[in-house]
């Protein structure tokens, strides 16, 4: 019989008594085998491998895999049902793990990883992999397994169950299979038939519009075709459920199918629809009722639909049915400040604690990336973990994380990764998490792009500066995009590169860590111009000159996104290369000499302060503007334009002209007509000619069109130029009855002939 010293015994006696430590792999050997059910299920099958592969690749020790007839002895992996039957007795209720969590016990030597149902086991092995063998895996190409002579783990009682039972985040990293499953994540295309914005999918205007208008929504007395459907008409309710059941008859297996309204505003407004919102205190009651009875015609499927911009606010009295899902949209919110303590985002922050105490089948659709420049500071890092507290303590289960997409965009590695964790466990120490990504995917260069995330946060904060996802990096004076802070980032990355010089690969991953600094730095000259840290220099001879330093970084900018594989810098398009073009174009026209540059302008209406801030000057200060009416414009709303320039003394003038935008998705369009005239004293005039506009009035996207006028030089003091605004948007357009918009760019004035005395 064999004996054992006192040291052993009581070595153990504290193994088996779940106080030492349980050694399963030691200089490439184990004695340990991986339990598995015979008849095991796919994503069983796959954790038992997982494990076994993982373990190898760190340890070097290959474990077999065995069925639970030849388990012996103690020295046993008990996997997924394996785990969950009597030879492995771990005191776990089941039940309440539900699909996705997982218990991981030890129990003498031995080791149960196994989940409730479905993807449960192999999450927990996961898990397992990460927290006790230390396995990263940062993206689909940066992952870390550790090497390991001895790998032991200690006494484990531990039981996952996660809050929000649906996670989503939209990212391009999470688009990968092997990521999306290792951080636990879900995907909208597995299980719903449709998505959202539906409305036009069920009832297509382009084949029910001309004989049945009245199945659309009646703004100011005209039914339109682009704006929602009127969804107290009994037709468009048949049509709907008959359009719906013919969907779900191709694809039944899926559970989800929305029945929401399309991206536009527009609500219906005949009589009955508006009773019923009036009613229920808001345009949520007659989408409720509507879908409801939708519901109604499906009760094996869920039927979501969006509160969503002017449906967001709850109904008074409606409540939703028990397989109606409400997808809540926080796009109008503000990311500078966590939402439970941002005043501005009061009304939002009602709406989820309404909804909250209606129904407990919510997915909140949350924006956590800025849509209109994707390469763009912006510093929401300190809002993700308590926005999705406040959720979770508000009775939503279902998160939708709208990130970036497709698309390579600011730090969307690092965001993919920390809301992944959240999502799983909102509680966790989120600095510690992003501290560990830092420094697992840019090595020494870590701590210093902690510091700029850290500086720019803090700054931010500072400012009281709002944040929201449609912005632009433009300057203030103490904002976190001061001239100051820019320069303290760039000493940050300067700093960050030097660690990291050795590496190309690491090198190439701060660099690209880099670009939403110098976009911001780009942006920013278009707006001082001729100032410091403006795209334009005077020369010797007194010409204005794109500074070499400036084109210099366009064309690393350019050279580095296409490189870190970036096709686009906004949701819909603009890839770097077009952006290269654009800009050279605006370095080429701008500051052209002309008798107009720099004079005085005045406006006989003033124009909106929300575009450049309303200055008059933005007419005569020599920069032009590109494709976006964001910067460098000057926009109307609902009126026309007109604009006297002096020329502070008479001159001979040949040819004026304007440049005008069109953008008929925001409500802007060419004007109706253009109209030049000059006086030489400001108060007898003279018309030059005018122009009549000749673009499409459906024409999409972003246009620029030039109304000039050339004639024989006549002498002018004043050059007046005004603008018709076709007054309100057509009928057409999803804006029907709404104000149209004109913007007006630079005003070139140039002379002819001999100067006059």
């Amino acid at each position: 019989m064999r004996t054992y010293t006192l040291p052993v015994v009581l070595a153990m006696f504290l193994m088996y008594a779940g106080c030492g430590r349980i050694t399963l792999v030691e200089n490439r050997q184990s004695s340990y085998a991986v339990v598995l059910q015979p008849q095991a299920n796919g994503t069983d099958s796959l954790a038992a491998a997982e494990l076994v592969r993982y373990l190898e690749r760190a340890t070097g020790a290959a474990l077999p895999i065995i069925p639970v007839d030849e388990a012996a002895g103690d020295s046993l992996i008990w996997i997924g049902a394996s785990g969950r039957s009597g030879a492995f007795p771990a005191a776990v209720d089941w039940t309440v793990l539900a699909e996705d969590g997982f218990s991981i016990r030890t129990r003498g030597p031995g080791l149960s990883i196994a989940g409730g149902t479905d993807m449960g086991t192999l999450y927990g092995v996961y898990t397992f992999l990460e927290e006790y063998l230390g396995c990263r895996r940062y993206t689909p190409e940066v992952e870390v397994v550790p090497s390991k002579q001895v790998f032991s783990i200690p006494r484990i009682e531990r039981t996952d169950i996660p809050r929000i039972t649906f996670r989503e985040t939209h990212y391009h990293t999470a688009f990968d299979s092997a990521y999306h499953v290792w951080h636990k994540l879900d995907r909208h295309n597995d299980e719903w038939g449709m998505w959202v914005h539906t409305f036009d999918d069920l009832v297509p205007p382009e084949v029910h519009f001309d004989s049945h208008p009245e199945y659309f929504s009646e703004i100011n007395g005209l039914r339109i075709p682009d704006g929602q459907l009127c969804l107290t008409n009994e037709d468009v309710f048949r049509i709907v459920v008959d359009s719906l059941r013919a969907m779900i008859g191709r694809r039944p297996d899926a559970k989800y199918w929305s029945v929401s309204q399309n991206d536009t505003y527009s609500p219906c407004q005949c009589e009955t629809c508006r009773a019923l919102d009036e009613a229920e205190g808001g345009h949520a009651g007659s989408l409720i009722h509507f879908v409801n009875r939708v519901a109604a015609e499906f009760p094996d499927k869920v039927i979501s639909t969006l509160a969503y911009q002017y449906t967001r606010s709850a109904p008074l009295h409606v409540k939703p049915a028990s397989n109606v899902n409400i997808m809540l949209c926080s796009i109008e919110c503000n990311r500078s400040r966590p939402l439970a303590s941002d005043p501005s985002s009061a009304s939002f922050v009602k709406d989820v604690r309404d909804w909250g105490r209606l129904t407990g089948n919510i997915l909140l659709w949350d924006y956590v990336v800025q849509f209109r420049n994707l390469v763009s500071p912006f510093p929401n890092l300190h809002v993700l973990q308590p926005n999705i507290q406040f959720f979770v303590k508000n009775n939503v289960t279902a998160l939708f994380q709208q990130g970036s997409g497709g698309n390579i965009g600011e730090f969307s590695r690092l965001r993919s990764y920390l809301i992944a964790t959240l999502l799983w466990n909102p509680d966790i120490d989120v600095d510690a998490v992003m501290d560990d990504f830092l420094g697992g995917y840019y090595g020494a260069a870590g701590p210093h792009i902690r510091r700029y995330i850290d500086h720019m946060h803090r700054a931010l904060r500072r400012s009281g500066e709002g944040l929201g996802i449609y912005g632009y990096p433009l300057p203030s004076e103490n904002g976190y995009l001061s001239r100051k802070n820019i320069g303290a980032y760039r000493a940050i990355f300067e700093a960050a590169e030097a660690a990291v010089a050795h590496d190309p690969a690491l090198i190439a991953r701060v660099r690209e860590a880099r670009l939403p600094l110098q976009f911001a730095r780009l942006e920013q000259a278009k707006v001082y111009g001729t100032a410091d840290g403006g795209f334009f220099a005077q020369n010797a001879a007194g010409d204005w000159i794109a500074r070499p330093e400036m084109t210099a970084l366009l064309d690393t900018f350019t050279v580095r996104c296409r490189r870190a594989g970036i096709e686009r810098l906004w949701e819909h398009g603009n890839p770097p290369d077009e952006y290269h073009t654009v800009m050279s174009r605006y370095l080429s026209t701008s500051m052209e000499k002309h008798l107009a540059l720099f004079k005085p302008v005045s406006l006989t209406v003033p124009a909106s302060t929300t575009y450049h801030n309303g200055d008059k000057t933005a007419l005569t200060n020599g920069l032009k503007g590109v494709d976006d009416y964001h910067m460098n414009w000057l926009g109307f709303e609902g009126d026309s334009m007109e604009a006297v320039i002096d020329l502070e003394s008479v001159q001979p003038v040949a040819e004026v002209s304007v440049d005008f935008l069109q953008d008929v998705m925001s409500w802007v369009w060419m004007p109706r007509t253009v109209r030049y005239s000059v006086s030489e004293d400001g108060e007898s005039w003279r018309l030059l000619g005018e122009v009549r506009n000749r673009v499409d009035e459906k024409a999409s996207g972003a246009i620029i069109q030039t109304f000039s006028v050339k004639t024989d030089p006549v002498p002018a003091r004043y050059v007046k130029v005004t603008a018709e605004n076709r007054g309100i948007c057509p009928r057409w357009h999803k804006g029907a009855g709404g104000k149209a918009w004109i913007f007006a760019d630079e005003i070139i004035v140039r002379g002819g002939g001999s100067p006059l005395p």
